[in-house]
């Protein structure tokens, strides 16, 4: 059974914002915007198989993601062209400040540790 895919008109804001609002969910955002098409697998190891279907569905039904079976596995990739038609800016404003987020944690973390 193939996936469900919303087409590009029926993305709406507040499911992609939904979506995006997971912090596993931002980080396999963050991994297919850095790489491109990835398996399944490859994204995220360590999380159980189904918690992982389930970020998979909210990401796919939402138009963040295009999933695609490839063989016994499926693979994911960034519905980046969709996702800037209907919002321009929002994924780069999104990835921007998540990535603004990881460097101040990081100095933080830096400067907060014993010398």
């Amino acid at each position: 059974m193939l996936p469900n895919h919303p087409e590009r008109g029926q993305i709406r804001l507040e499911n992609v914002l939904n979506a995006l609002g997971n912090p596993l969910r931002l980080t396999v955002v963050r991994a297919l915007a850095a790489g491109g098409e990835c398996s399944c697998s490859a994204v995220l190891q360590g999380i159980p198989k189904s918690t992982l279907t389930h970020h998979w569905r909210v990401l796919r039904d939402s138009g963040v993601i295009w999933q695609r079976p490839n063989g016994r596995e499926n693979l994911l990739s960034l519905r980046r062209d969709d996702l800037d038609a209907r919002f321009p800016g929002l994924l780069d404003t999104l990835l921007g400040a998540v990535h603004h987020d990881a460097l101040t944690e990081e100095t933080t973390a830096r400067n907060l540790a014993p010398r």
